[in-house]
């Protein structure tokens, strides 16, 4: 059984905009990687984005950089 660890969860309410988080983050070699939504967190469209916590300020200047919305940030143990 895989140990679960700490994640830091980005819900995007379009997948549009998680498409966009995916792109930005590829070009400009930002951590982290697309998920299914876990259910723990019940909105958005379905798919998140996720990193360490570590990387939470990070993360959110470059969203904030490039205007990609975001729903809620979690930090949850996957």
């Amino acid at each position: 059984m895989r140990k679960k660890t700490e994640a830091l969860v980005i819900s995007f309410g379009t997948t549009t905009e998680a498409m966009k988080m995916e792109r930005h983050c590829e070009k400009e070699g930002l951590p982290g990687r697309l998920i299914p939504i876990p259910r723990e967190i019940t909105a958005g469209c379905g798919m998140a984005w996720k990193a360490k916590p570590t990387e939470k300020e990070l993360l959110q200047q470059a969203m904030l950089g490039v205007a990609i919305r975001w729903e809620g940030m979690y930090t949850l143990e996957l």
